[in-house]
């Protein structure tokens, strides 16, 4: 896929503030840090269109993006960063479930995943989740250019070995890295392969 247009619609504090829309929507979550915002300038080829920031936990909002005027790259709040009060966790976690589990639209969930980091209980727990719910999801491994090869393939097959422990299928995996653009035509033609399919 080729993406020739990518222009940020609006961000919405709640699932059922989202736009009214029926195109194929595909989201990005992960925990804080995991460098969503850099992965979707990569992913979209726009170096400002997801604001970075230095302070984990920075996005409270959906943002919709209109990706070629055909889909939106929606990026979710990061979850499971302690820093935030019981209150504000609790507000978060409402609304990603909402959108999550409500949102006719999402078509797909990209949950994130730092390669370096051994399987986090937060992350697990989202897995189950999203899986027990029948939520369509692929996981992105992020920040591959600071392992080498063979321990990009030793961190991913520990990480599926251990969600194989509980699950019968694994879900699509995909290794990306923001800096080196690894993974992103393999991304970016698994989107392209389901709006063809929906479009069938």
């Amino acid at each position: 896929m080729k993406i020739t247009s990518a222009e940020f619609k609006t961000s919405s504090p709640r699932a059922d503030m989202c736009p009214q829309t029926t195109l194929p929507e595909y989201a990005f979550i992960g925990r804080s840090n995991v460098g969503k915002s850099s992965l979707i300038n990569m992913l979209t080829d726009r170096k400002g269109l997801a604001l970075t920031s230095s302070t984990p936990g920075k996005t409270l909002l959906i943002n919709h993006f209109l990706i070629n005027g055909e889909w939106y790259l929606v990026d979710l709040p990061g979850y499971g960063y302690a820093q935030r009060g019981k209150r504000s966790m609790n507000i978060l976690s409402n609304l990603i479930s909402h959108y999550v589990l409500d949102r006719q639209q999402l078509t797909c969930l990209f949950v994130l995943i730092d390669i370096r980091h051994e399987p986090q209980a937060k992350d697990l727990e989202f897995f189950n989740f999203i899986g027990e719910n029948g939520v369509p999801f692929a996981i992105v491994f992020t920040k591959a250019d600071k392992l080498s090869k063979i321990q990009i393939g030793q961190k991913v097959k520990a990480y599926l070995d251990r969600l194989g422990e509980s699950w019968e299928s694994l879900p699509p995996h995909f290794v990306t890295s923001a800096m080196s653009r690894q993974g992103r035509d393999e991304l970016l033609d698994y989107i392209d392969q389901i709006n063809a399919t929906l479009k069938a």
